[in-house]
């Protein structure tokens, strides 16, 4: 997937009122405040902090977290990691990995899930409240919080101002746009790009039976919204011609670059490189998809810590992490264009000040959260080479729908 690893104002009020997704867990109670630890802790613990961010904002964390240790009497080091999380999961059982890790895209919990690494978040760390919701459901399991969110991510609809009279409000108008000579182009055989569609139409990826908890038995990926979405998609490269059958981020961003397209999906990564290229766009909520809502898959950047730590560690480990959700969002949307997940946060000045964050951010209140279970690893790649097959037209909708469905149940199965 390319959640690059492929997302405000009024945007907490439209989030808040679009909490469609998982319940959230009333598992935190305690208002984000200062650290709890006033006084250098009697017996001192070590902690290491693993993070997935990117390397000025790992230069945030060890700011927060060296004034924290300071005042507490512990040690923390704080590392940059880009290694495969299959490896942390390793490194967690052998003893050896990290007792934080922070900023880790939320659909790669459940494997640490499934693992038994993730400790529950113990009341009092965090006010899950003061949270957008679809990020709390996020970050929960059967309503049970295991990690805390970060920030968010979703994607908008990127166009062009020096070609676009009229910024559309639904697909119907895009795709005319579109065809009339503008040009509409995504990677469009990514399933996190794509998936939105197919929410759109009443598909989905695993059935939610509330409160936080998916059933890796109920793929809607097969249903009568989803076969109606891949039609929609196909059509786009086949009979349209918007894009070609070999159409990816890159080639999409290029034509989106040179003036070739006006329109172009993605998600907050590419904000900067078009500022500092001078091309003129704004971004916009997706249009809706025959009067339904564009359904984006919301991205969660969490933390959580090691379960499998001391119980020392692992107190003194939530303490810091309560600190840094005190101290960093704003420092991390400044650092990384990170989109807060808390509202208080989303409310600020000079959040509220940006519209490419609105913008996006009115895209992910219709959006649901990537799923967290490990079954949903099984999913990217029968998704993806089904969403290829409907670009070359080697498969028709119906046939499409079979087969991803069955090879989503296949890998789950090889999974047990």
């Amino acid at each position: 997937m390319k959640l690059k690893a492929i997302v405000l104002a009024s945007i907490v009020a439209l989030l808040a009122a679009a909490c469609g997704g998982p319940a959230a867990a009333p598992s935190a109670s305690a208002s984000t405040g200062a650290s709890a630890s006033a006084a250098p802790s009697a017996a001192p613990v070590e902690l290491l902090v693993w993070t997935h961010l990117t390397g000025p904002e790992r230069d945030a964390i060890d700011t927060v977290a060296q004034a924290w240790a300071k005042s507490t009497g512990n040690k923390v080091t704080v590392v940059l990691d880009s290694g495969d999380f299959s490896a942390a999961v390793t490194a967690i059982a052998g003893g050896k990995g990290p007792d934080i890790m922070y900023g880790l895209p939320h659909d790669n919990l459940g494997n640490f899930q499934k693992a038994g690494q993730l400790a529950a978040v113990p009341s009092g760390v965090i006010d899950s409240s003061a949270y957008v919701p679809q990020s709390i459901a996020a970050v929960s399991y059967d309503g049970k919080m295991y990690a805390v969110p970060v920030s968010m991510e979703a994607i908008g609809l990127f166009y062009r101002t020096d070609k676009v009279k009229t910024v559309p409000t639904t697909f119907e108008d895009l795709r005319t746009q579109a065809k009339g000579g503008l040009g509409f182009k995504y990677d469009i055989k990514n399933f996190y790009f794509t998936y939105g569609f197919i929410g759109a139409n009443g598909g989905y990826v695993f059935k939610d039976k509330g409160s936080g908890a998916l059933d890796p038995t109920d793929v809607g990926l097969g249903n009568d919204g989803a076969k109606n979405a891949y039609k929609l998609l196909q059509d786009l490269v086949v009979s349209d011609k918007l894009m070609a059958k070999d159409e990816s981020g890159d080639t999409a961003k290029a034509a989106f670059q040179q003036g070739k397209s006006a329109f172009y999906i993605s998600g907050p990564w590419d904000v900067d490189g078009l500022k500092k290229a001078n091309v003129q766009f704004a971004v916009a909520k997706i249009p809706s998809v025959n009067g339904k809502p564009f359904q984006p898959f919301i991205g969660v950047q969490a933390a959580f810590v090691n379960g499998k730590t001391t119980d020392a560690k692992q107190k003194a480990a939530w303490d810091l992490v309560k600190k840094l959700q005190t101290d960093l969002p704003l420092t991390l949307y400044k650092t990384g264009n990170r989109i807060p997940a808390q509202t208080a946060v989303l409310n600020s000045a000079e959040v509220k000040s940006d519209a490419n964050v609105a913008a996006f951010a009115a895209s992910a209140q219709d959006g649901v959260p990537m799923p967290n279970i490990a079954a949903m690893a099984a999913v990217w790649g029968p998704a993806g080479t089904v969403l290829d097959l409907l670009a070359q037209n080697k498969i028709n909708p119906t046939d499409a729908a079979t087969k991803v469905v069955k090879d989503i149940k296949d890998g789950i199965a090889q999974q047990k």
